[in-house]
């Protein structure tokens, strides 16, 4: 039983030794833990033992659970305004709607003359490109496309982002979202978009290109969100 006594419960002997791994490094922030089968035979106990001691670092906000996924390392807490800016998870937390979502594609691609442009970089330069179809208990309401410079999150291809949103990636490279400028329109989708939304090609949808901007004035981000305008509604706030 490597690393492991009789001198405390086992399972919080676990807990600590998970946790000492997570500030050591070997398992890193925005990666699935070994699973449940795999640490209970490393350490010679039982799954239940692995399971309470995992259990303990996802309510103390080190691991998130996924259901039939296994444990995921969280990345330390920051604090960020979301009065103004804020992910789909998160809106859709504050909705007490169930958000979830599912990544369509995604590719790292060079900037060309037009995101070089956007970005402030060389049009060899790559950008990475997220394509994901994102739902509010379990009904699909909004598709997004997202552009970001490799530079800003060179590790970004290794992290399943069904499972970590985008702010919280950034989160992790302390990267601080400070404003967008943020267009409307109505579109129609092609067939295989709007059958992924579920909705009728002939459907105008309501389109939202955002570039978002951090605490250094880099653009971070340019967002297309094709949001299903009969399960979506908006509010804009103003002040004098």
């Amino acid at each position: 039983m490597a690393g492991m006594s009789y001198q405390a419960p086992l399972y919080l002997q676990m807990r600590e030794l998970v946790r000492s791994k997570i500030e050591e490094g070997e398992y890193p922030p925005l990666t699935a833990l070994p699973s449940e089968c795999e640490l209970a035979e490393s350490y010679g106990i039982t799954r239940q033992t692995v399971r309470n001691a995992i259990d303990i670092l996802v309510q103390e906000g080190l691991l998130r659970r996924v259901p039939g996924k296994g444990g995921y390392v969280l990345c330390r807490k920051m604090e960020r305004d979301l009065d103004e800016l804020q992910g789909f998870t998160q809106t859709m937390l504050d909705k007490r709607l169930k958000p979830s979502i599912k990544v369509v594609s995604r590719a790292m691609r060079p900037a060309g003359e037009n995101y070089s442009l956007m970005f402030g970089i060389q049009p060899e330069d790559d950008i990475y490109y997220i394509k994901r179809l994102c739902y509010a208990n379990s009904e699909p309401i909004s598709l997004e496309e997202i552009y970001i410079p490799r530079y800003l999150v060179p590790k970004i291809e290794g992290i399943d982002l069904s499972i970590f949103s985008v702010y919280e990636v950034y989160d992790f490279y302390n990267i601080r979202l400070e404003r967008a400028r943020q267009t409307l329109d109505l579109v129609q989708l092609d067939l295989s978009d709007a059958r992924m939304l579920e909705i009728e090609p002939e459907t105008p949808v309501m389109l939202f290109e955002a570039t978002t901007y951090d605490d250094q004035g880099r653009v971070v981000e340019f967002n297309r969100n094709y949001a299903r305008g009969d399960k979506c509604n908006f509010s804009v706030h103003f002040k004098k």
